[in-house]
């Protein structure tokens, strides 16, 4: 028998990567996601044109990490960019995208109807947060790739000398920023597989959302009081700047070891946190 004459093929090929090609359709459809990328894009290009029309020139170590280093080489416009960005433009991102998962379903009145399909609340839940981290990606890589591009417009390009005083070619450059942002997505996993989890306990979106970000802002609050340095480990963003170890040579991935097992501790707690949850929640919108 064919699968086009097979009920049974026609019913699990959408539970497949089909059902997840479909909400990262409807994801990457939606002008509030265009909007939100442009809005991470404009971070390195406001920066920059600052620092370009700015006549003062600043001193080795004044402003945010790297800035001085802007006007010498276009190339740390992306690395000063997302050091601007992921204390709160990343993160409000991330909780627009993962607070809208569940709840944005059950306030609109879909929930219950994507559900009817034979779709299961835990396959349901795994779709949502790997269309959530897909934006993640796309957001980090936005914010390097419009860094990249307005430092190349605005400054000159060429060796980058990193942290360690070792010289590197524009080339591997380019490939530690993208091994940067990818760092930078692997940090704000933890935070989606969160605001998974906060958006099933709501109907209300933007209330997941606000949640979100403040549960964000109280780790990063955490984690400057000395006194509670024995959970700084373990904080959601204890890790987020340790990229620059990936800006030294030869690099340093023990930040890299470190923020990847805390993000999986994370996915995994609040996961299934959100599995439990979802599954004995009475759907009724």
């Amino acid at each position: 028998m064919s699968s086009s004459n097979n009920p049974v093929a026609k019913i699990k090929r959408p539970l497949g990567l089909s059902l997840l090609a479909t909400e990262l359709s409807v994801m990457f459809r939606r002008r509030r996601t265009y909007a939100m990328l442009g809005a991470v894009a404009l971070i390195p290009i406001f920066l920059a044109i600052a620092v370009r029309l700015s006549s003062q020139v600043l001193a080795p170590g004044e402003g945010p990490p790297f800035l001085d280093r802007v006007t010498q080489n276009g190339l740390f416009v992306g690395f000063t960019a997302m050091i601007v960005g992921i204390p709160l433009f990343l993160p409000l991102t991330i909780a627009v995208v993962s607070g809208d998962t569940i709840a944005g379903e059950a306030g609109q009145g879909t929930l219950r109807y994507l559900l009817t399909a034979p779709v299961g609340r835990a396959r349901l839940l795994l779709v949502k947060f790997a269309g959530a981290a897909t934006f993640v990606f796309a957001a980090t890589l936005t914010l390097m790739i419009s860094g990249a591009l307005i430092g190349a417009a605005l400054f000159p390009v060429g060796p980058v000398t990193l942290l360690s005083g070792d010289v590197i070619s524009v080339p591997e450059s380019l490939l530690r920023a993208l091994l940067v942002a990818a760092y930078v997505s692997i940090s704000l996993l933890g935070l989606s597989a969160v605001g998974l989890f906060i958006s099933t306990l709501t109907d209300v979106p933007v209330g997941a959302m606000a949640a979100i970000v403040t549960v964000s802002t109280v780790s990063q609050i955490l984690d400057i009081l000395p006194q509670l340095s024995v959970i700084h480990p373990w904080l959601l963003s204890h890790n987020w700047l340790g990229f620059v170890s990936l800006l030294r040579q030869p690099m340093d991935l023990s930040s890299f070891g470190a923020n990847v097992l805390v993000q999986l501790g994370y996915i995994a707690v609040f996961g299934s946190l959100a599995y439990s949850r979802f599954t004995t929640k009475d759907i009724l919108s």
